[in-house]
């Protein structure tokens, strides 16, 4: 049973969502075998307070991209 865990920042539309898991789930099947009901697609969602990279949180990347 694949499970397919996307995370990302919010702010795609449920349309975009319905998108991604039947394209994720259709690669899924071709490549790995398996049948559209025992593949799954978790997404987890996180703020711009939680997510960041290179030192910084995401919330402040376009703050201190200005200063520079």
């Amino acid at each position: 049973m694949p499970i397919v865990r996307i995370e990302m920042l919010p702010g795609r539309t449920l349309a975009q969502k319905r998108e991604l898991v039947r394209v994720i789930t259709d690669a899924v099947c071709n490549i790995a075998h398996t049948r559209p009901e025992q593949t799954h697609v978790l997404f987890s969602e996180y703020s711009v307070e939680d997510w960041a990279w290179d030192g910084r949180l995401y919330v402040d990347q376009d703050d201190e991209d200005d200063e520079e």
